[in-house]
């Protein structure tokens, strides 16, 4: 289990994806081998096949013959294939290309494997041209009133930050990670622990977490919370 955030359906679900298992790159068709079998059957590997069957040119009528996965969501898991197709095409990366594929969601590594390159190749490209990510706040209230909270998530569907970058230094702690059977709340715990340690050392904390279900993602554990994944 993890909670993945960001301003597109694609962008937040490719960070689930490699959030959920850090050897896996996104939505990537590479993983598993077309089966319409597995493709009728739910399980936690039939979204790769999917990935698969798209890329091989299946339309979004004959998955959802499959799958019976709501149209709505085929069609925007196509949007990531079309843009793999696209970075597969190109000779040279350019600048729209990287913007419109990190709003959609894919890594650096990802984008590397799809051009033939090597993610801090693609890395410091991004940097160079000054593509970053903006800050954003987890709105809490869904609008009643201006949301203050310390809850941030990182997107590259935005042109500026909604909160300052810290005049002091803080210390970043990194979660445990996916919630799963063999890694619980008692992993998280360690977490909290140098969380608390470090606030009576006076320092000021950043934590980095993604799974739901902690103690550390509480709002008075840290000065900062980002939602958000590892890789870049």
């Amino acid at each position: 289990e993890v909670m993945a955030i960001g301003r597109k359906f694609e962008e937040a679900f490719q960070k689930a994806l490699r959030m959920v298992d850090e050897n896996v790159n996104g939505f990537d068709p590479s993983l598993k081998e077309i089966n319409d079998i597995e493709l009728k059957q739910p399980t936690d590997k039939r979204i790769f096949v999917l990935a698969a069957a798209l890329k091989s040119g299946y339309t979004i009528e004959q998955a959802y013959e499959l799958t019976n996965i709501d149209t709505w969501f085929l069609n925007k898991f196509q949007n990531i294939i079309q843009q793999i197709n696209l970075l597969e095409q190109e000779i040279i990366l350019s600048d729209q290309l990287i913007i419109s594929s990190k709003r959609l969601g894919f890594s650096d590594k990802q984008i590397a494997l799809a051009v033939g390159s090597t993610e801090l190749a693609v890395r410091n490209h991004r940097h160079e041209m000054g593509i970053l990510p903006s800050i954003k706040q987890i709105d809490t209230v869904a609008g009643e009133w201006p949301a203050a909270t310390n809850y941030l998530y990182l997107t590259y569907n935005g042109n500026e930050n909604d909160i300052l970058t810290p005049s002091v230094d803080h210390t970043m702690v990194i979660g445990s990670g996916v919630y799963r059977i063999g890694s619980s709340v008692e992993f998280d715990w360690c977490a909290v622990g140098c969380l608390r340690e470090l606030k009576k050392l006076g320092r000021k904390t950043i934590m980095v977490n993604y799974n739901p279900e902690t103690v550390s993602t509480d709002y008075d554990m840290c000065d900062r919370l980002y939602f958000e994944e590892i890789s870049f």
